[in-house]
């Protein structure tokens, strides 16, 4: 066994990422304070042809020292936006016919593994502030909310590492 060239790779150029058919979902940061998680979640975001993401409100936006050392150009890649209220990205995906779903822990889920995105639809998933989460005015304009199943003694997860997994799982069920 040896390690991959970057040449075996086949790694797509930013001018054909761009081109390239994307997943058709959205993520949406609402507050996210850390620029290494957004940076995080830009990379993970190029890896699996996520369409945009949209940062919101304190969420940093590139270019910031912090997003660039995580991000490691794909925010020259990965479209974005962004919005100072989370509220009118939100509206603004419902408007343009996505379905929203919040990534929280609430009395009302569905968990990520029961989650069966339908191939014509087009989804977006609010991550939501380190210590706070989604906002909670946020969860009423949201279609509904997936939770990712954890067994230990902690309940949360990291935003960038969420993101992660939930964008692996949208992509393995709609690919």
């Amino acid at each position: 066994m040896e390690k991959s060239t970057m040449d075996a790779l086949n790694r797509l150029s930013k001018e054909d990422f761009k081109l390239q058919k994307k997943l058709p979902f959205v993520l949406v940061l609402d507050n996210v304070r850390s620029g290494l998680n957004v940076g995080s979640i830009f990379r993970t975001s190029d890896a699996f042809l996520v369409e945009k993401v949209l940062l919101c409100g304190i969420t940093a936006q590139p270019p910031h020292r912090e997003i660039l050392k995580t991000a490691l150009g794909s925010t020259e890649s990965v479209a974005w936006a962004y919005f100072s209220e989370t509220a009118e990205a939100v509206q603004a995906l419902k408007d343009d016919g996505y379905l929203i779903f919040a990534i929280e822990q609430t009395t009302h889920k569905i968990w990520l593994q029961d989650f069966f995105p339908e191939k014509e639809k087009k989804y977006a998933f609010v991550l939501g502030n380190e210590v706070e989460g989604v906002d909670e005015q946020l969860l009423a304009l949201c279609d509904g909310a997936i939770e990712i199943p954890q067994f230990g003694t902690k309940h949360s997860l990291n935003v960038a590492v969420a993101a992660g997994i939930v964008v692996w799982e949208f992509a393995r069920k709609t690919l």
